[in-house]
């Protein structure tokens, strides 16, 4: 029988961190479901042999690992992971860093909010939750990034970015994996908007985010710039800004998105709870199947 939780961890060039946030991660989760649950490390061919260090991890314990031809982007593993967690039968997908940024105590508490949410997010941003050691000048940059992409899609998560999450499997179903857009960070943000405009159940629960102690970080200049320009298309799918003196192609992405105008009347897409910063009214528009239900 296939394993009710998959937790998907995409790598690369994480080889001094892969076997601790492993081994960690088993441990937790052997406590809160015995045997009911499978680790995948999604490797983007990682020059210095993270790939190769997994799998043997997996000798030992519940672990395979997904070898990809190269680094593509942490959308396109994010993908990766959640299709091979889908086919494999996982009721529950959960994402997390490998370098131990999200810390692997926080499972028992993802999961237990999963009972009554659709969408759990492991949130910097709520009551309780916060960063640890961040040079001001990354944790000013870091709240502006959200604060400006709550404001141009008009919702009340408070950590749009954060990767440390919680999927039910009809979520992932739901919001046409494929047809998502977004590259690094921002595939966060569009597939938490997604499921807002889906009416799914979205929960914030507080973590400290910690700083990688061992290798370096991925966050480059492209995926800040992507962010800039990719969060007003995702609300307002008409407006397309020109890029390098070419157009943005019009995508079937749109049908998760608001359309034009907002579509909404302006209204915030709330269908938001948190475990921090106090509920907010939820409004749901399509009702999300569930399987069995």
């Amino acid at each position: 029988m296939s394993p009710r939780i998959w937790l998907t961890i995409p790598t690369y060039n994480e080889l001094g961190n892969v076997e601790r946030v492993v081994r960690d991660a088993c441990a937790r989760l052997e406590q809160i479901a015995p045997g009911d649950y499978r680790v995948l490390v999604v490797d983007d061919a990682s020059p210095d042999g993270t790939g190769a260090h997994a799998e043997a991890l997996g000798a030992s314990l519940p672990v395979e690992v997904l070898h990809r031809r190269g680094k593509a982007g942490l959308g396109r593993a994010y993908l990766a992971g959640f299709e091979r967690a889908l086919d494999a039968g996982a009721e529950l997908v959960v994402v997390m860093d490998a370098d131990y940024s999200h810390d692997p105590a926080y499972l028992p508490q993802l999961l237990a909010a999963a009972e009554d949410s659709d969408l759990v997010l492991g949130s910097r941003y709520v009551t309780g939750g916060g960063i640890a050691h961040w040079p001001p000048l990354r944790r000013l940059l870091s709240r502006a990034g959200s604060l400006y992409a709550r404001t141009i899609l008009g919702v009340g998560v408070r950590d749009l970015t954060g990767g440390f999450r919680c999927i039910r499997r009809e979520v992932l179903e739901q919001v046409e994996l494929r047809t998502l857009r977004s590259q690094g960070y921002v595939f966060n943000i569009e597939l938490t908007f997604r499921a807002l405009r889906a009416g799914c159940r979205v929960k914030e629960i507080p973590i400290v985010f910690s700083d990688r102690t061992v290798g370096e970080s991925k966050i480059s200049l492209p995926v800040a710039i992507e962010a800039l320009w990719l969060v007003p298309v995702l609300r307002f799918p008409s407006w397309r800004p020109r890029r390098q003196g070419r157009r943005i192609p019009a995508s079937s992405a749109s049908a998760g998105a608001a359309p034009a105008g907002g579509g909404d009347g302006g209204r915030p897409l709330d269908h938001l709870e948190s475990d921090g910063g106090g509920a907010v009214p939820r409004e749901r528009e399509r009702p999300l199947s569930r399987r069995g239900a």
